[in-house]
């Protein structure tokens, strides 16, 4: 997330009520998590495992609960409680909007794009030309949609990320302010559910095509032409490139990447990174073919076990 306006150290410490380490003047010019930060960032830590990621990240401001030594060339904001701080610099920079009517006036409707009734359109989103937005879609603040989109009913744009601290009192949730970016020629079926970023973009790409029931998880991107079967679920952060299939009921956990033209089977775990070209199956998910050699050699045991107590 950028801020509109480039903001300085001692003004992001006043906000948050912190101390700092660094000049009064050092430039801020947003805040991301820590896969998508950039020089003039804020990333924020809470735990001495992270330290030294987030100490070397490309982030140049690192919001942290113990003042350690200060790289060259990057501020340290101290706070007792980091994920809170970071949600009230989501809260100031990008408050919720209430929405008076069911297709913002800020909102921005291309030629030729119909939207059928009961849909819901948020503040400030794009929409493209050549777009068919069917009844009961919900398209949440900022979205940005491209040109001969198909989004059909009951599909949700733009919902929270799933992502809490676990506190003593209950979970704590990590505030959204992110995006959803879908570009041209992308079909998304029925009751699907699409969460934008944390601070950064979920992103789908040209040409993706995604079957019913499907759930991509916060920040994730789906590369070009990719195909999604029904009841696939995604979880945040992870990568897809290019003309991944992924079919029906396949389960894909965080923070990963599926390369280039792989083909994940249905009903697989994917729960590392996998390699594109190849057709995977299973949970967790492997090689197909070294998959379905396992599998018959299974269904061999119950013989081999007569045999030996022969």
């Amino acid at each position: 997330m950028k801020f509109h306006t480039p903001h300085t150290l001692k003004q992001i410490a006043t906000i948050i009520n912190s101390e700092y380490v660094g000049d009064d003047d050092f430039p801020v010019l947003g805040m991301n998590e820590i896969h998508v930060v950039e020089a003039g960032d804020i990333v924020f830590v809470d735990h001495p495992k992270y330290y030294d990621k987030a100490l070397k990240s490309a982030a140049t401001i690192v919001l942290i609960n113990k003042q350690v030594d200060c790289p060259e060339g990057k501020a340290l904001l101290i706070s007792q409680d980091p994920f809170h701080d970071f949600n009230v610099l989501t809260k100031f920079f990008k408050p919720f909007e209430k929405s008076v009517k069911a297709i913002s006036n800020t909102s921005k409707i291309g030629k030729n794009t119909v939207i059928q009734p009961n849909t819901f359109i948020g503040n400030n989103v794009t929409i493209g030309d050549n777009c068919l937005i069917h009844s009961n879609v919900s398209i949440y603040d900022n979205c940005i949609i491209g040109n001969s989109v198909t989004i059909h009913a009951n599909t949700v744009l733009g919902s929270d990320a799933f992502y809490y601290k676990n506190r003593p009192e209950g979970f704590d949730k990590l505030i959204s302010g992110g995006r959803v970016i879908i570009e041209d020629n992308v079909d998304i079926g029925a009751g699907c559910t699409i969460d934008r970023g944390v601070t950064g973009d979920t992103t789908i790409k040209e040409g993706a095509k995604l079957d019913n029931q499907v759930q991509v998880g916060h920040d994730t991107i789906i590369g070009k032409k990719c195909l999604i079967a029904s009841q696939t679920g995604i979880a945040g952060c992870v990568v897809i490139e290019d003309e991944v299939t992924l079919w029906g009921q396949v389960g894909v956990t965080s923070a990963i990447t599926i390369g280039k033209k792989a083909v994940i089977s249905a009903q697989s775990g994917v729960s590392k990174s996998l390699e594109g070209g190849k057709h995977y199956f299973g949970t967790p998910a492997e090689d197909w073919r070294e998959k379905m050699k396992q599998m018959a050699s299974i269904k061999k045991i119950p013989e081999l076990l007569k045999k030996i107590d022969k």
